[in-house]
């Protein structure tokens, strides 16, 4: 009897997990992209200008992962297909790495830096 108890709550418990997950997935792919702020070109970091300018003349790029796709796996870009945005390095002085910050260029000449590693980004205007 204990037995049979417990199997309908652990079986209650699956199904209102499923339905809050079904539910939570379908309000996700539901909600618009977050809105990303913007600056203008001319207030990016220096580091963040010589990316873009390098990109506009095809390189060559400092860092071998420069031009990768970047996939937009968080989503808070605009949804496009894939192959669409690639990723360029910001170089950060004193850094001993690829550091946080980055360009990510859209193939419609478009701009989007990011400070944090992807999670904010802010479009860049003329």
């Amino acid at each position: 009897m204990a037995m049979q108890s417990l199997s309908r709550l652990l079986w209650a418990f699956a199904r209102a997990l499923l339905i809050a997950t079904v539910f939570n997935a379908s309000t996700v792919s539901a909600r618009e992209v977050p809105a990303t702020g913007t600056i203008a070109f001319s207030q990016l970091p220096v580091e963040a200008r010589e990316t873009i300018q390098l990109i506009r003349r095809g390189g060559p790029f400092p860092y071998s992962r420069d031009g990768i796709e970047f996939r937009n796996r968080e989503r808070l870009l605009p949804p496009r297909p894939r192959q669409y945005y690639r990723e360029f390095t910001v170089r950060t002085p004193g850094e001993s790495t690829r550091g946080a910050r980055r360009i990510i260029a859209g193939s419609d000449e478009e701009f989007y830096y990011t400070a944090d590693h992807y999670r904010s980004f802010r479009r860049v205007t003329p």
